[in-house]
Order: C-alpha cells, then structure tokens, then sequence
C-alpha cells in the first residue's frame, strides 16, 4: 500500500512495505527528486538499514551462545510496516518485532519510521523502542538515493558536495562488505569534495565521526541545492554506481563488520545498546532548494 503526503512545494509517496520512501516530487520544478529503483541498476529508493547497518561476517552474531542469521543492512527494508498515523503532512509507519524476526534477532523492539513535510524541507525520524526485558543491541541508519544528476545538461562530475565544517577525513575500504582496515585519505581539512564515478569504483565512500552534521549536494550548472543534515549520526556514507544518475547520502548509527570481527553482537564495533523500556531516536531532514 501507498500513501501520499503533500504540501505547496513537495509530493512524497511511501509505501508500508519497509516504510519506504518511494517518492519525493517537486512541485516547483514538476521533476522527481528521489531515485527511480530502476533495477538495472539498484532496485530500491530509501530503506532502512535495521537491525545491522552493512554487513555482518559471515552473515551471522552470536548472542547468549546462539547464533543468529541476518542479511546485509538487516530485515526491516523486506517487511511490511503498519501505517499507524497519517495527518495532511505527515506520516508514521511501526514494524513490531514478531515469532519471524526472533528467529533472525532475538530482542523485542517497536520501530517507528516519521515523514513529515515542512515547507521545501522533507523531515525523517527513527524511534526505536525496548519492549523486552533485556538490552537490545542494534544499529541503524538511511539510505536514501536522489536523482543526480537532476537536469538533462548536467553530468555527476557537475556536482560536489559542502560539507558543514571542514573535514580531515580518511575512506574505510571494504572488502565483499566487511572492513579490512585500509583506508584511503579524501580531505585534507576541507569541506568540498567533487563527485566523479572513480569515487565509487571501490565501493560505498564510508566516513566514520564526521565532525560535520550537514552536508549539502551542489551543481556547478545549476542553482539547485539539496541540503542534508542530520543529528546524532556519526558516521556517513556516499554510493554511487555508475552511469546510474542516483548518489545515496547515508547516514549511519553503526556499520559494517570488520574481518576479523568476533561476532558477538554486544562487542560489535559502533553497536547502540538499549536498556528495557528504553527509547532511542534519530531525525534527519533534506531541503531542496534552487529551483
């Protein structure tokens, strides 16, 4: 099922299966903003990333000497979400945990995906709540994919990205989706970093504790601007593919496995923990502007 919020400046679609944006459209520009899943390419537009963000080795933790099975970046961008509340602006989605998800990760949680319309400016928040009696250990993080380039004039190359603050910031490489430790350095105390289809050839960009909580998405052709900032999220990743037109921003509370990681999830590198009745939450918000 699909549900549709709007204002004067934006059209946003998502549906309740992953709770996921499927998409944001200009009214201003009459163009779609969010990436089209064409699955040439990568068919999906903006899930969720829970209960792992990335991947686990071997696909596999371990806790209290189980051992459990999740696919990369968890299941809550393949289930069906409920939609809970709906107003002319906004939207909240809750996946609950069930018989099904214990058997993949055995921790009780309620998940609440919020869309809300402000303006030209698309907010997001994730609440995560402890409904069992033990502390939860998760991540999560977004993945959305916007259009880029936006114009028919305009090549990736075109476009840069502002970081809020300048940055000495080395890439964490990965290796089939598991980090080996090799970096490779990017900024140099600055705050531009140009866009170009070679930056993806090792896979995801992945910048760990950004001192910066926005970042914002230029052309050089154009005036259009997509201004992303978020809160409390400490690690970023930038993807691409080539000659594909979307770039994914995402922003992450935990990542990837390393090589030789133990696989106990409560040791897990940038895991969040959660006591019983605990409540965790995030927002992130994209402004387009430019037009």
């Amino acid at each position: 099922m699909q549900t549709t919020i709007q204002n004067q400046y934006l059209k946003v679609t998502a549906k309740t299966a992953g709770a996921e944006l499927t998409s944001v459209f200009s009214k201003v520009q009459n163009k779609e903003l969010l990436w089209n899943a064409n699955a040439d390419f990568w068919p999906r537009h903006a899930p969720v990333l829970f209960p792992i963000v990335g991947k686990l080795k071997n696909n596999t933790f371990t806790h209290q000497e189980k051992h459990y099975q999740l696919p990369q970046h968890g299941f809550a961008r393949d289930n069906n979400f409920e939609l809970e509340s709906q107003t002319e602006n906004s939207l909240t989605f809750l996946l609950k945990s069930n018989a099904e998800t214990l058997l993949k990760y055995p921790f009780d949680f309620e998940l609440r995906l919020l869309y809300a319309l402000e303006n030209n400016t698309l907010h997001t928040r994730y609440v995560v709540k402890n409904t069992g009696n033990e502390t939860q250990y998760f991540s999560i993080g977004a993945h959305p994919a916007f259009m880029c380039p936006l114009f028919e004039n305009e090549k990736l190359e075109d476009y840069y990205l502002v970081f809020e603050k300048p940055e000495t910031l080395d890439r964490h490489l990965l290796a089939d989706g598991l980090f080996d430790y090799s970096t490779e350095s990017v900024l140099s105390h600055q705050n531009e970093l140009i866009l170009n289809e070679y930056l993806f050839e090792k896979d995801a960009v992945v910048f760990k504790n950004m001192a910066s909580q926005k970042v914002i998405l230029k052309s050089n052709k154009s005036n259009y601007a997509l201004e992303f900032t978020y809160n409390g999220f400490p690690h970023f990743g930038i993807w691409s593919k080539k000659d594909s037109g979307f770039l994914c921003l995402e922003p992450w509370c935990g990542y990837s496995d390393y090589v030789d990681a133990s696989g106990e999830i409560a040791e897990k590198q940038a895991i969040q923990s959660l006591e019983p009745q605990g409540v965790f939450e995030r927002t992130f918000s994209v402004k387009f502007s430019g037009f």
